[in-house]
């Protein structure tokens, strides 16, 4: 993924840049908003996160000014200011999210995820493809070498998360703040029971597994 970070404070910004790029992203950081939209303009983004709060050029005025140019680029806005009035406003002034501060990292990789997914269904005809395993998105339903697969529904949200980005790894962790909604396991190990169970549909059948244990880091998907 290709993200924007605008965050002009320091400690914040080597943070974030620093677990988005051991994710694999692409980052590029910025302090200041005042000379961010031509940067923005220059350059392919698939998300933008902005800091609300900015010298010279708060990230409202910025965020309307990126709309107010025919930017479509996803914008996930960060701030202290995180009650329901101050989200509003962020959301009304075209933001697509907005997350308040102090955050979970994986919270932020999680908005950062379905910010992304959006864009990735509109493009790819809502249809995800690994290997001879397809999934529909309009009818959310899976096949394999032309096989109809039943799955529950937390089956397919993690089978949706993993076929979106191929080869990549989710952490427990990951899966859970996707999945489940919480950053921690109430129940220990339900990532791992899950994961058992798709494996026993997806690849347990056919002859070629799909789905991948690295060990110590997480599971991910490759055709």
């Amino acid at each position: 993924m290709r993200i924007l970070l605008i965050e002009d404070d320091v400690r914040v910004a080597s943070f974030i840049e620093r677990g988005l790029t051991a994710e694999g992203h692409q980052i590029h950081v910025l302090n200041d908003g005042q000379y961010a939209l031509n940067t923005i303009k220059s350059c392919e983004l698939d998300v933008i996160i902005l800091d609300r709060m900015l010298p010279n050029i708060d990230g409202l005025t910025l965020c309307k000014e990126i709309r107010s140019a025919g930017i479509k680029v996803r914008i996930l806005m960060l701030s202290a200011l995180s009650d329901v009035d101050e989200r509003i406003k962020g959301l009304q002034t075209g933001a697509d999210d907005y997350l308040g501060k102090p955050f979970h990292f994986d919270e932020l990789l999680a908005r950062l995820d379905a910010l992304y997914r959006r864009d990735h269904v509109e493009s790819s005809h809502r249809a995800l493809q690994v290997g001879d395993l397809s999934l529909c998105l309009d009818t959310m339903q899976v096949t394999r070498a032309d096989q109809t697969i039943e799955l529950t529904a937390k089956e397919l949200s993690i089978l949706e998360l993993l076929m979106n980005t191929p080869k990549r790894i989710f952490s427990r962790e990951r899966i859970l703040a996707n999945v489940w909604g919480v950053h921690q396991d109430p129940l220990t190990n339900i990532v791992d029971v899950y994961m058992r169970r798709l494996r026993k549909k997806i690849d347990d059948p056919f002859c070629t597994p799909l789905i991948k244990t690295k060990r110590g880091m997480g599971y991910y998907i490759k055709g």
